[in-house]
């Protein structure tokens, strides 16, 4: 069975980004970019809701940017070859060769490739995570959190229909204030 991981950049208030969509705040330093790097170079398989796959579709050609750095290129390459599956209720006219498109019912699909073998997968876009959330297939969470208040916006957790108890498995500092906190479900 597949590890099932949902981690992203929040604000202290909870949200992953602004209302207005603004990812601003979130600007990594080296040390957390190459955190993030070796993170997704150990995922086999990205799980996007459309937005976020949109947002991510930047690094198809991030290391063709002026100024881009060693690790962003890294990260791009890793972006490209890694496979994904995109869930989108709308048309989407172009996606990269590694990309597969769902528009059925998200949770099953989630369901049968976690239960495949294989390499951890990430989830990400909070409407398609707080779904693999309340059907509980989110086996680690991976919060990185920003000292930022940014008042409203998209929020990292959804409602949720019980607890979920979890166990705190890692936590550390990076620069600027940012704290990691890594919990496993229990």
């Amino acid at each position: 069975m597949r590890k099932l991981i949902y981690g992203m950049n929040l604000s202290l208030d909870g949200y992953i980004a602004a209302a207005d969509g603004d990812l601003g705040w979130s600007e990594p330093s080296d040390e957390l970019f190459q955190w993030w790097l070796a993170q997704e170079q150990a995922i086999e398989l990205f799980l996007y809701g459309r937005r976020l796959w949109e947002t991510m579709s930047y690094w198809q050609t991030g290391d063709q940017q002026p100024g881009a750095t060693p690790a962003e290129t890294e990260f791009a390459r890793n972006w490209r070859d890694t496979p994904k599956v995109l869930f989108s209720s709308t048309t989407i006219d172009k996606v990269d060769r590694n990309t597969r498109v769902v528009t059925g019912d998200a949770i099953a699909e989630i369901t049968r490739l976690r239960a495949e073998d294989g390499g951890p997968m990430r989830v990400g876009g909070a409407t398609l995570a707080g779904a693999a959330m309340r059907a509980g297939l989110v086996d680690e969470y991976e919060i990185v959190t920003h000292p930022v208040l940014v008042g409203d916006g998209t929020p990292f957790f959804t409602t949720l229909d019980s607890w979920v108890k979890l166990d705190l498995v890692e936590t550390r500092t990076f620069p600027g204030g940012v704290v990691l906190t890594r919990y496993a479900r229990k």
